[in-house]
């Protein structure tokens, strides 16, 4: 993204000095004067004259109203969508808050990705109106409307990073509209077909709107003995810089083809409809999601299932709360990051007590990410493989195949209602230029979790005391080599503590992550 460019001509200069007459007259002899002078010194004169301007801005409040915004270069892109980016610069009353205005819209009118460059000049307003200044906003709409990208990201409660390519369309109605499908497959045979439509702008709301359809495949036979499908939509309602909210309407499908699954899987089975509200409340005030060295990152989602009223919809309350810190130690570019997770899901209805959970619902721990990069809630720990913990049950046996030769068991993980992780990393710099200048780094490591069932009446039996003497643990050391698509970990992890079904063994591992 460019940087905000800000042009401010020397009328702006000369009109908001607070000079008295007596003063601009002989600012006006001065100028006289200079058209004898050789041009080196009159461009000395003038340069001092906007040192002394910007030297008194930054310390002095510069009264000033804007008296109008012009809007330039659009041909296609609508007025009222620039109007309603650049409303905040009618606000500003002193010249400083006018440039800090002008700095925020150029963000802004960039963020929208359909500009190429927005340049943002502030002039002296009319001469019967002292003390104004017209803004004039010169864009150029972008040549290149079709876009298409790939990248590897952290989605959702996803045990491993998603390779997604899009194509991306722009501003099709001269709303700021982007159009775009994608196409997104992960190392857990999760595959995901989607389309949808971004607004920044919608019926005058002060927030963007997205829409999304989505065909989502996802094969937990090997771990769960169940795929899942779902068709849907997603709606984006509410989007700040700390505050999202979205809908989503889901029709999905859980089958077991191997008809080998658990009796508490196929309970499951069969068709249910998400209907679901999630809020998620973020802040990060890291320098970097994939290697923090400094600052705190804070993120609390909720979510309520069950808003149709279908007898198949799927009621639910989910929480996730994920607390992170970024210490710096002063030596080798060295950091100590610490976290810590937690989740709970419940259904609710009547006889909600004796009912479990949604099963994609529930809480998994362990997968092939960097427990640094999962911000958002309770999902991987060093050393652990996909769905790796957690309580489990004997799968079905058939007599003509007394073992899933596609499983590591011949049990299925039933993840947890309830969810806990933590970790410490020790990060720090080697003592070579070359490594350094790369980003390659080396850190220290330890991770613990644990997750457990509440519903179908065991929160009676529930005891925290045996709930944390049951985590799991795990240390290690490794190097990071990060890449332009994901950041690696070639790691030797020693499993501290398991329990007999648990997926785990020390040795070498090799992990890639990206920024949730």
């Amino acid at each position: 993204m460019a940087e905000p460019e800000h042009v401010i001509s020397d009328p702006v200069v000369q009109n908001h000095n607070n000079e008295d007459e007596n003063e601009l007259q002989e600012r006006s002899d001065d100028v006289e004067d200079d058209e004898d002078e050789d041009p080196e010194s009159q461009k000395a004169k003038l340069r001092n004259r906007f040192q002394n301007f910007f030297r008194r801005i930054q310390h002095e409040s510069v009264s000033i109203r804007v008296h109008d915004v012009l809007i330039k270069g659009n041909t296609k892109t609508k007025d009222t969508l620039i109007e309603a980016e650049t409303a905040s610069l009618k606000d500003a009353s002193t010249i400083k808050e006018l440039l800090a205005a002008s700095g925020d819209v150029n963000f802004r009118l960039q963020a929208l990705e359909i500009f190429d460059s927005v340049k943002i000049t502030l002039d002296s307003g009319p001469p019967e109106l002292p003390g104004t200044a017209n803004v004039i906003v010169d864009v150029v709409e972008t040549k290149s409307p079709l876009l298409g990208e790939i990248g590897v990201f952290n989605k959702g409660e996803a045990s491993s990073s998603t390779l997604e390519g899009t194509l991306k369309y722009k501003n099709i109605f001269g709303y700021g509209d982007l159009w775009d499908g994608s196409l997104a497959y992960d190392c857990d045979h999760k595959a995901e077909a989607s389309a949808g439509v971004f607004l920044p702008r919608f019926k005058g709301l002060g927030n963007p709107v997205t829409a999304r359809l989505f065909l989502q495949s996802r094969d937990w036979l090997k771990f769960s003995s169940f795929k899942e499908r779902s068709l849907g939509l997603s709606l984006g309602l509410f989007s700040t810089r700390n505050h999202d909210v979205v809908y989503n309407l889901a029709w999905r499908t859980l089958t077991d083809p191997s008809r080998m699954a658990s009796s508490s899987i196929r309970g499951q089975l069969g068709h249910g409809l998400l209907s679901s509200l999630k809020y998620t409340f973020k802040i990060d005030r890291r320098n970097s999601p994939l290697r923090p060295t400094r600052g705190f990152a804070f993120v609390s989602t909720t979510q309520i299932g069950g808003l149709a009223p279908d007898s198949h919809s799927l009621r639910f309350l989910r929480q996730e709360l994920d607390l992170r810190c970024a210490i710096p130690l002063g030596f080798y570019h060295s950091a100590l990051n610490l976290g810590i997770s937690a989740g709970v899901v419940f259904p609710w209805g009547p006889g909600f007590s004796s009912m479990p959970s949604p099963l994609p619902e529930k809480f998994f721990l362990g997968g092939n990410l960097s427990p640094v990069c999962t911000l958002g809630g309770p999902t991987s720990l060093w050393g652990f493989r996909t769905k790796g913990l957690g309580p489990t049950e004997p799968r079905r046996q058939l007599q003509n195949n007394p073992a899933d030769e596609n499983s590591d068991s011949g049990r299925d993980y039933l993840g947890g209602d309830l969810a806990v992780a933590a970790f410490a990393d020790f990060s720090f710099d080697f003592p070579s230029k070359w490594l350094s200048a790369k980003g390659i780094h080396g850190h220290l490591f330890a991770s613990a979790g644990n997750v457990d069932k509440l519903t179908e009446n065991s929160h009676r039996n529930f005891s925290l005391q045996k709930f944390t003497q049951s985590f799991r643990s795990s240390a290690g050391v490794g190097v990071v080599i990060p890449t332009n698509l994901f950041r690696m970990e070639l790691n030797y992890c020693c499993i501290l503590k398991k329990f007999g079904e648990d997926r785990a063994n020390s040795g070498f591992r090799a992990s890639f992550s990206s920024s949730s």
